[in-house]
């Protein structure tokens, strides 16, 4: 009788976890956000937590958990019942963290991806104060004063900060590194003239670039985006560099693959919406979904290149 009652169980569990995955979703969904409300991860995640409620038939609820690069809000999804109802804005910074510290609180194979949402390029701002007009200028301006040019960067390890860093190498430049908490602060110093560079996504900087507080010098994007296509690429202008940063919606591994393949189909739905679109697009950003896998092999590629950037500049977790 007892050899029998080990497989009865495990049918019993399968069949109660399939019923659950079928009935999916019978509550509100949590969305939790790594990063302040306002932000350039949080406008994005509010857009599609609304839609995603449209679709799914329950409210998906964004929560911000701004601490800690976003690892934060990456354990306290991770720590909840793996069942579909406690999602991730997952970022790049989700591996990066991995690579930059020692001790993240998680692994990145005990995160699900669901599907990315968002590429955004990033652009290179200048402060007013400075009087340099394009590219060219102010790595002439920065030469002539090594070590004076102020860069800000959020975090250790921070895309920001490892992007410059190799601006620094590849433009033949010196400049002093300012950390700040968040980029909302930098935005605010940059426009008063109180630090002078800084590496940014574009939706983070739009606004201020459109009003004409701050210049923006080149895009690391492979081509000229469309909201700004007087804006030169980093290409164009003499250095051979791409990169993008990325948004996506993740869950916690072990999560029922029904689930995951609800999710993923109605995100991308919602990415392929024209108002979805346009959103992104108006803020420099570009739409873009993707399947678990390939968002997987996205997370693996952030990885590599930030663990070859270390390496590169001989840093240690």
């Amino acid at each position: 009788m007892g050899r029998l009652i080990a497989p009865i169980c495990i049918a019993l569990a399968t069949a109660a976890c399939s019923a659950s995955a079928a009935d999916y979703p019978v509550r509100p969904i949590r969305l939790v956000v790594g990063f302040a409300a306002g932000g350039p991860t949080d406008i994005p995640a509010r857009f599609v937590a609304e839609k995603l409620s449209d679709r799914l038939g329950q409210r998906v609820v964004v929560e911000n958990k701004p601490a800690a690069a976003g690892m934060l809000a990456t354990r306290d999804v991770l720590s909840q019942p793996k069942d579909g109802y406690n999602l991730l804005l997952c970022t790049h910074f989700d591996a990066i963290n991995t690579a930059v510290y020692k001790d993240v609180g998680y692994k990145l194979s005990e995160i699900a991806p669901v599907s990315l949402i968002a590429k955004y390029y990033y652009g290179l701002a200048l402060s007013p104060a400075v009087p340099a007009q394009d590219f060219a200028s102010f790595v002439q301006y920065a030469k002539a004063r090594p070590g004076e040019v102020s860069y800000a960067v959020i975090g250790a390890g921070s895309a920001q900060e490892i992007l410059a860093r190799q601006l620094e190498k590849l433009a033949g430049i010196v400049m002093n590194r300012i950390p700040f908490r968040g980029g909302p602060q930098v935005v605010q110093e940059l426009v008063a003239g109180r630090v002078d560079f800084y590496v940014a996504p574009t939706l983070a900087i739009m606004p201020q670039f459109e009003s004409g507080q701050l210049k923006l010098l080149a895009v690391t994007a492979p081509a000229r985006l469309l909201t700004v296509p007087q804006i030169p690429t980093l290409k164009e202008v003499g250095i051979d560099y791409v990169r993008f940063g990325w948004l996506g919606i993740c869950a916690a591994e072990g999560t029922p693959q029904p689930i995951i393949d609800r999710l993923n189909h109605e995100t991308v739905s919602v990415v392929a919406a024209a108002d979805y679109r346009k959103m992104i697009e108006n803020a420099g950003s570009i739409a873009a979904s993707s399947t678990p896998e390939q968002l997987k092999d996205v997370i693996a590629q952030t990885l590599d290149e930030v663990a070859a950037t270390m390496q590169e500049f001989g840093q240690k977790p």
